[in-house]
């Protein structure tokens, strides 16, 4: 083995204990500036050319395109990350809120608008089936309750001991943990197309609504108590604010700076090795990696007791997805900022993803318009989009090679004859995501777009802990591990590293 350097480190507290973040998406970030309000010097390694990971930002054209998340909620956890620093989000951040939270529309065109006014969403319940109105208030503080237990009290538990599974297991019991997400809405709302209306939730973490765990059902009642925000400026906005925070840390970011192994002193880890064959000391290692591709690339299997080879997979991961970014000469000023387009199919479609991997001709979409709220993504005249289509992890037989194209003009007609008119005429620049692009750029086992299916036997103590099973001092964060995908859950995998990092003066 090559000796290891340490990497000069510039700014006050040199002589702090170093930490190494593998990754700059937002649980890298996040973890970052958490560490160095703790004391630590921090050196962020991030393989491609600019911050962000899944939130990184792509210019061209005259456009702006957020590569992924765009929907912001929880906000207050950005905000305390600005105030580990003495800063205010605001000073940084324009969030602004969104209404409605997200248009879906049905394939027949009926329009359901989803909104944070539960008078509202109780009018649009009963536009669609009267006698479901008092089955949706039930079905509110149900998930009040589920959002106290699962996210108030128990999103930021490291979950590191099987005894704190088994202490939360009657809340689990008594909340229905076992059942879907589907499921538990189904208890309450009889109209087929409500059940589809506030069981899609899951899509957003990379969940199925039959499979993931009721659990989930908590994002219903965290998006009515905060709200849905977007950043003026896109979802970089965010990333580059926390950049900010870090440099303003006197830490550092070092772009092109992929890892080729985490290094190893017997069972604790004390650095990385990057692609290049430099190596880098740290006393701690946090990998905001996919987290099966931590333990299956980035480690050796003889030190692997609990993540072997064949623990990974075996494991269940979720869909990948195909996005196409897209500015038109126009505007569409009748498209919200965020909308759901559904295919004929739900339950179908979502067997079709999940369990037999096969992309299917018909699909469900995830439009979104940032221009509705910010005209400054494009240049004048113009709007930006992106449309998402959940598809098969790449398990699935599907080339993406040589049917990427043909996917992108079935979904550009698609939405010719639904919501964009004469959008094949409009379109000025163009750029595409798919499958192999997590796998190949993003570094997501299977090109799974957020790694571990979020079922029950893969949540909290059963997801890779947030403190290695396996080896010591290296630490995880990110939508692999606990408590999950979702900018809420990513924030929070990181907010768990001040129950499980070591006090920096435990090195001095």
């Amino acid at each position: 083995m090559a000796p290891l350097s340490s990497e000069p480190i510039a700014g006050p507290g040199s002589d702090a204990p170093h930490a190494v973040v593998i990754g700059s998406g937002f649980g890298g970030l996040a973890a970052a500036v958490r560490l160095g309000a703790r004391g630590y010097r921090v050196t962020i390694v991030e393989k491609c050319d600019g911050p962000g990971g899944r939130a990184a930002v792509f210019r061209q054209d005259g456009f702006v395109f957020d590569a992924g998340p765009t929907i912001v909620t929880a906000p207050f956890l950005f905000e305390e990350l600005w105030a580990l620093c003495g800063k205010k989000l605001s000073d940084d951040v324009d969030l602004r809120p969104i209404s409605p939270f997200y248009r879906i529309r049905f394939d027949d065109g009926t329009i359901f608008d989803y909104t944070g006014d539960r008078e509202a969403m109780r009018a649009e319940i009963g536009r669609f089936s009267p006698e479901d109105v008092a089955g949706y208030d039930r079905f509110m503080a149900y998930s009040q309750q589920v959002f106290e237990i699962g996210f108030e009290q128990l999103g930021d538990v490291p979950f590191s001991r099987f005894r704190d599974m088994l202490k939360v297991g009657p809340d689990l019991i008594r909340l229905g943990g076992y059942r879907s997400v589907y499921q538990a809405v189904s208890r309450f709302i009889k109209d087929p197309r409500l059940r589809v209306v506030l069981s899609f939730h899951p899509l957003l973490v990379g969940g199925n609504p039959f499979t993931t765990t009721s659990v989930y059902n908590l994002i219903g009642f965290l998006e009515h108590h905060w709200g849905v925000h977007f950043a003026m400026g896109g979802t970089g906005r965010l990333v580059d604010g926390l950049v900010g925070l870090i440099k303003g840390q006197g830490n550092h970011i070092r772009y092109g700076a992929g890892v080729e192994e985490i290094l190893l002193d017997g069972r604790w880890a004390c650095g990385v090795r990057l692609q290049g064959g430099e190596t880098i000391r740290a006393d701690i290692v946090v990998s905001n990696a996919c987290s099966a591709s931590t333990y299956r690339t980035l480690l050796p299997a003889h030190a692997r007791r609990r993540w072997t080879n064949r623990k990974i997979d075996r494991a269940r991961y979720s869909m990948s997805l195909f996005v196409w970014y897209f500015g038109t000469k126009k505007r569409y000023e009748d498209v919200p900022h965020h909308q759901i387009l559904l295919g004929p199919r739900y339950r179908g479609l979502l067997r079709d993803i999940f369990k037999s991997h096969h992309l299917a001709k018909d699909f469900s979409l995830y439009l979104h318009r940032p221009t509705a709220t910010d005209p400054s993504l494009a240049p004048a005249g113009c709007d930006a989009f992106y449309v998402l289509s959940p598809v098969p992890h790449l398990d699935g037989p599907t080339d993406w090679r040589s049917m990427a194209e043909p996917y992108r003009r079935s979904i550009e007609q698609a939405l010719e004859r639904t919501v964009l008119p004469g959008l094949s005429d409009q379109v000025i620049s163009s750029r595409l995501m798919t499958p192999l692009d997590f796998r190949d750029q993003l570094s997501s086992l299977k090109g799974a777009a957020f790694g571990l299916e979020p079922v029950l036997t893969q949540s909290a103590w059963f997801r890779p802990h947030n403190r290695s099973e396996d080896i010591e001092n290296l630490f995880l964060v990110g939508a692999g591990t606990h408590p999950g995908a979702g900018l809420p859950g990513v924030l929070t995998t990181a907010k768990i590293l001040d129950k499980v990092v070591p006090d920096a003066q435990t090195f001095a």
